[in-house]
Parts: C-alpha cells; sequence; structure tokens
C-alpha cells in the first residue's frame, strides 16, 4: 500500500471517527446540555444575585435618581450602609458514639472524636485571627467538640449555647439518596434551621467598624443547609456535600451583601487516619 493511499485513509477514518464521535456526543449530552446553558459571554444568568437577601440594604425610597433630583438624603443613607467584613467559620463537631442514638446525652465524643476536636482548637488558634465570638449547638456532640476547641482559644472570648444549631432535617434532598424523613419533621426542623441562617447570616451592622470573625459548631445537616443559602443555591441540593467531622467551612460576607464561600469541609488540618464523614448528623 503506497504511502499516499495510507494517509487517505488514515484521513478518512479520522473523519469517520470524528462524526461517529460527534453523533455519540451529541446523542448522549442533548438531553441535558443546549446553547443556553453552555458558558457565553452574552449568556443570560439563569439566577441573578438579590443583593438584599437579608434584607438590610439601605433604602432609598424609590429607584435611581435622575441628576437634578434632590440628594440631601445622601449623607444620611451614607451613615446606614455598613463598613465592615463578616466572616464565618462553621465546624461540624467530631466523631461520636454511635451506639446512643435515641438519648443525646449518650452520644458524647468518641475518643477519636475528641483528636479531631483537638486539632481543630489548635488550627484556628494557628489561624491567628481575631475572633469575635464562638456559638455551639446545645447537642453533646457539639457541645464538647466547642469546650475542647475552646481550650486553644482566648478565655476571654464571648461564648453561648444556641438551640437553633441543633441538627434536624432541613429539606427533603433532591435526590434523596436513601435519606428519609417524615413531613413533619421537615416542617419543625426546617423552620428552626432556617431561623438560625436568618439569625446568624447577615452583612454586618453599620455601627461595626472593625471585620469579625464568629465560629459556629453545629452539624453536617445545619452547614450544610445554611451554605445553600447563604450562596442563594437551591437549599434541596445540601445532600450532595459531606464535611468531614470537625472540618471547617469558612463564609465571608461583604458589605455589599456579596457573599463568598472561602473553604467548604476543609479538613486539612486532621491527619489522615483521623478524617470521618460517618453518620450524616
Amino acid at each position: 500500500m503506497s504511502g499516499r493511499l495510507l494517509g487517505v485513509l488514515k484521513a478518512v477514518g479520522m473523519a469517520g471517527g470524528a462524526i461517529t464521535g460527534g453523533w455519540m456526543w451529541s446523542k448522549y449530552l442533548s438531553p441535558v446540555v443546549s446553547a443556553s446553558t453552555l458558558p457565553s459571554p452574552d449568556r443570560e444568568p439563569v439566577l441573578k444575585w438579590d443583593y438584599n437577601w437579608d434584607k438590610r440594604e439601605p433604602d432609598t425610597g424609590g429607584g435611581p435618581l435622575d441628576n437634578d433630583q434632590d440628594r440631601s438624603f445622601e449623607p444620611k443613607l451614607s451613615s446606614k450602609k455598613p463598613t465592615a467584613t463578616r466572616h464565618l467559620i462553621l465546624i461540624r463537631h467530631g466523631l461520636f458514639n454511635r451506639e446512643g442514638k435515641c438519648d443525646d446525652t449518650q452520644r458524647e465524643l468518641t475518643e477519636l472524636g475528641r483528636e479531631q476536636a483537638e486539632f481543630t482548637g489548635k488550627r484556628l488558634k494557628s489561624l491567628n485571627l481575631p475572633y469575635t465570638s464562638l456559638v455551639y449547638s446545645t447537642m453533646k456532640r457539639a457541645t464538647e467538640t466547642a469546650q475542647i476547641i475552646l481550650k486553644h482559644l482566648d478565655p476571654n472570648l464571648p461564648v453561648k449555647s444556641c438551640d437553633l444549631l441543633r441538627e434536624g432535617g432541613t429539606v427533603p434532598p433532591e435526590p434523596a439518596f436513601g435519606y428519609w424523613k417524615a413531613d413533619h419533621l421537615y416542617y419543625q426542623e426546617g423552620a428552626r434551621i432556617e431561623a438560625a441562617f436568618r439569625h446568624y447570616f447577615h452583612r454586618a451592622d453599620p455601627s461595626q467598624k472593625e471585620d469579625s470573625y464568629e465560629i459556629l459548631v453545629c452539624h453536617a445537616n445545619v452547614i450544610r443547609y445554611l451554605t445553600c443559602r447563604a450562596l442563594q443555591l437551591p437549599p434541596e441540593v445540601w445532600l450532595r456535600m459531606m464535611p468531614h467531622n470537625c472540618s471547617l467551612t469558612w463564609i465571608m460576607i461583604k458589605p455589599t451583601g456579596q457573599v463568598t464561600l472561602l473553604t467548604f469541609g476543609d479538613a486539612g488540618h486532621l491527619p489522615g487516619d483521623l478524617l470521618t464523614t460517618m453518620w450524616i448528623d
């Protein structure tokens, strides 16, 4: 076979492969990929960011002003605008006793869970941040985790417990992955966890002059739901993520109302033999 003929056959084969491959890709991807979902400079966002998600955007009393309209209120409006950034560091509790399935008082940390909490306390200390407060869920595993972490932080750090941060069903997940709770539990517990979001997630008050760093020690479901809500994602996607025990999820809220997820489920401070995700709560 001449070299020229071989080259022609190779070209035909490559073209045929490209056509076949293109057909196969279009066959399998066309149901889920369309021109409207592909990245494009002129593509309209599916969902635009709501800057007034926390209902704390200063109100001008109307829409944008024309050049000839009265602007005497602007200095007063400026004084109502926040200038500080809030940092929320969410920590999942350490591994706990799985035998105490019904009684929360029996769900104490295991030895491994206590080790995880020690490493997390050391990690927070090494970050050398000016922590503003630490709030922990009143469930036993979160309370014990917080107590261990606090040994490594400023003894004068304001600390309090909060029932809003207790674990529970948030919203029915999609897809369910076999996770199920009765509808009335989603109805009751989801409302409480949503209340936690509205209480802790908002831009800084205008009176706050310095950036704040607040630690919340709580649970996997709570952290995943709060993360979805903060990023304005559909809350039913919460079960698609899984933070390790004693991992750090760091969310930054700017004065403008913009929110940035700096890290989710960061467990780089834990040795490999201490990495666990057992139990979804």
